[in-house]
């Protein structure tokens, strides 16, 4: 990109101006292979192996917190599932962190649907008959 102001190029390729001189100055130093083969840092360790990242998974997708004695919801959240990983695999992770991990592993958060319960037919006859009575009586 001969020619190009850094801020120039920045804008053409949607990075800060700050990168284009670095990407520069790598590329003084070593040439296009040391541009291209750079070793990057592997990252932090995660909190959970592999094999308790897809047992968590599989926790939320097939059992609720009741079956596992957690009285106080019928659905997963990020709160409970914090205090299982604790229990189980004795890992802090912070909720987010917590997300952030079931995000990857192809899940995200819904709201439970409330379903109504299937009513009585007796209640639904007598409630009917009611409102017919009612109806007469206002003369409706």
């Amino acid at each position: 990109m001969e020619g190009y102001l850094g801020k120039e190029v920045a804008s053409m390729v949607n990075v800060c101006r700050q990168t284009v001189s670095h990407y520069v100055s790598l590329f003084n130093e070593g040439g296009l292979e040391f541009l291209l083969h750079r070793d990057f840092a592997p990252g932090r360790e995660p909190f959970l192996t592999e094999e308790q990242q897809e047992e968590s998974k599989q926790l939320v997708l097939t059992t609720t917190p009741v079956e596992l004695g957690w009285d106080v919801a019928s659905a997963w959240n990020t709160k409970l599932l914090q205090s299982d990983v604790k229990k189980h695999f004795g890992v802090c992770i912070s909720r987010e962190a917590l997300r952030k991990l079931l995000h990857r592993k192809g899940l995200s958060w819904t709201r439970p649907a409330y379903t109504l319960a299937k009513g009585d037919p007796d209640r639904q006859k007598n409630f009917e008959k009611q409102i017919d009575f009612l109806k007469k009586l206002n003369g409706s």
